[in-house]
């Protein structure tokens, strides 16, 4: 899940190339030239594609968010028990993650960065995105269901974000592996993922 899946050949090099130095650098800290050069294009000719880096900031965040929802509502559409839609979510979730590690940066950072407009775009989007997790994980684990109704989200809203934190955390992984052991491979990285993330499900829907 990948920008080059959804925009230009163009267009994708140059939101890749933005993602890169944002995240190494901030976006702040990176002109308009440097993407250009990065790309291959001169900075004037990079408006021919973007209006400037907000645009650019803007189409990432907001471009990741809708395609996380997409992504969702897919996975509860080609899956018929709780447990295949929260295995769906999961992988999909693990693939963005070791794929687009740059967005998570982004995100964290640099989301303040957008407009109030986008910013707004991108949590509405994004809570969408939870809600669907939310009622899949109170589905899969009977355990929840205990709680009153609003204790129960609540819960499975906690551990929704919880397990995101976890999954979420391969560009710091790779950053660490930088300074000592080389980090597990990709396979071997959405494996445990995977496991650390039903672990976590299993043990708070206990």
């Amino acid at each position: 899940m990948s920008v080059d899946q959804v925009t230009s050949p163009r267009r994708a090099q140059i939101l890749r190339e933005a993602a890169r130095l944002f995240a190494a650098r901030g976006f702040h800290g990176v002109s308009v030239d440097e993407i250009g050069a990065a790309s291959g294009i001169t900075g004037p000719g990079l408006y021919r594609h973007f209006r400037g880096k907000d645009a650019m900031l803007a189409e990432l965040l907001i471009g990741i968010s809708e395609r996380l929802l997409s992504g969702g509502r897919a996975c509860l559409a080609e899956h018929g028990t709780p447990s295949g839609q929260l295995d769906a979510l999961i992988s999909r979730h693990i693939d963005f993650a070791l794929a687009e590690p740059a967005l998570i940066v982004l995100h964290d950072r640099d989301l303040a960065s957008l407009p109030d407009t986008d910013q707004r775009k991108v949590r509405r989007l994004q809570r969408a995105y939870v809600e669907i997790w939310v009622g899949v994980v109170v589905d899969a684990y009977p355990g929840f269901a205990r709680e009153s109704q609003p204790a129960t989200e609540a819960q499975a809203r906690a551990s929704v974000h919880a397990v995101f934190g976890l999954l979420n955390s391969t560009p710091h992984s790779a950053a660490a592996g930088h300074r000592g052991p080389r980090p597990p491979g990709p396979d071997t990285m959405a494996a445990l993922l995977r496991t650390l993330a039903l672990g976590a499900f299993a043990a708070a829907g206990d």
